[in-house]
């Protein structure tokens, strides 16, 4: 079978029905997935400051440094927050923070070193692309050696976050201080080949076009035809409360369950040499997230036992280990507890 051309994806999107979107990605989801196992990690999102000075105007979690609320975590407010996690079964930390303008790549080899020697168990799926950008600047090093020394330390896979849309005029508009397409691309190719594991994401619903949304898709269909360094998908929707880019277009809408899964549905498509495509249940909750599985995804993603960028911008979803195997189990499909590499530690079935 030939492969999703772009027009070919275009068409689906503004003219398929959601019926149809959803048979299909559903049969391709089953080509990938027989034994119908959705899985689900038992993890943690910590950020180890909110303090940034990249200004992305879809963002509401971020704060200057003068700002009252600003702060970096300690040692031991993490080690507090992964002995929480560890209690709960979990098995990974997804570690992100703001973009510090100060902090050189010696603060994060001693933190993820710190994290990696007394809890080994735990998996560090840390860093985004931005984030190793400019550790690479102040540091005045490479991408490579930064990912090197930090894999070193502990580092075990990084994240997509800071893909947003993979267009320069869209970046140029919502987020203009970060780093461009190709330099995260670039980033994540470098990581691939040092063995480090990445996810691609896409944040979708601001000022782009249908047409960029799938120039999107074929820059990481490529990089994974190169590398293979993907482990997964992962879609959301902006959310547009307490954010810059709300005021300054206020026209933007919040973007329907129909969107999202026309979108996921044809994202699984497209996007043949992805195995596995989470649902986004954080921010489009969780009937829809539980929806999602029949629009492509095959992962309900983390139960999150924290969460702070999403909710900043208003929204708030949770759900625990019990309530995803309940909802899969609702809809037919086996649930399985998986740690980061996607191998099965759990079955319910």
């Amino acid at each position: 079978m030939s492969r999703l051309t772009n027009k070919e994806a275009l068409d689906l999107i503004q003219n398929s029905s959601l019926l149809d979107l959803g048979i299909l990605a559903s049969k391709k989801k089953l080509e990938l997935h027989p034994k119908k196992v959705t899985t689900f990690v038992v993890d943690r999102n910590i950020n180890y400051t909110n303090i940034c000075w990249v200004d992305c105007k879809f963002c509401a979690f971020y704060r200057k440094e003068k700002d009252n609320d600003a702060y970096i975590l300690t040692y031991e407010q993490i080690d507090q927050k992964i002995d929480e996690l560890l209690e709960i079964g979990g098995t990974q930390i997804l570690f992100q923070g703001g973009v510090h303008p100060k902090l050189k790549i010696e603060f994060y080899e001693d933190l993820v070193e710190h994290i990696h020697k007394k809890y080994p168990t735990i998996t560090i799926h840390g860093f985004s692309a931005i984030e190793i950008d400019y550790i690479a600047k102040i540091s005045k090093i490479s991408y490579i050696q930064v990912l090197q020394r930090l894999k070193e330390k502990g580092l075990a896979s990084i994240p997509g976050a800071g893909a947003e849309i993979l267009n320069d005029d869209v970046r140029d508009i919502i987020a203009p201080k970060k780093l461009d397409t190709k330099d995260w691309l670039k980033v994540h190719e470098e990581a691939h080949n040092l063995g480090i594991k990445s996810t691609a994401t896409m944040m979708f619903g601001t000022v782009e076009t249908d047409e960029q949304i799938i120039s999107h898709w074929e820059k990481i269909r490529e990089l994974q035809d190169k590398t293979g360094g993907f482990r997964a998908y992962i879609m959301w929707s902006f959310q547009s409360a307490y954010t810059k880019l709300a005021n300054e277009i206020p026209n933007i809408s919040a973007q329907s369950g129909n969107r999202y899964l026309r979108l996921l549905a044809v994202a699984r498509l497209y996007l043949d040499n992805f195995k596995n495509i989470q649902s986004s249940w954080v921010t489009q909750g969780s009937y829809i997230g539980q929806l999602a599985l029949k629009f492509g995804a095959n992962d309900l993603g983390s139960t999150m036992m924290e969460e702070n960028v999403v909710s900043a911008a208003g929204v708030t979803n949770s759900m625990n280990q019990e309530q995803m195997i309940e909802l899969i189990k609702n809809i037919g499909e086996n649930p399985a507890k998986r740690d980061t590499a996607y191998n099965i530690l759990e079955r319910f079935y």
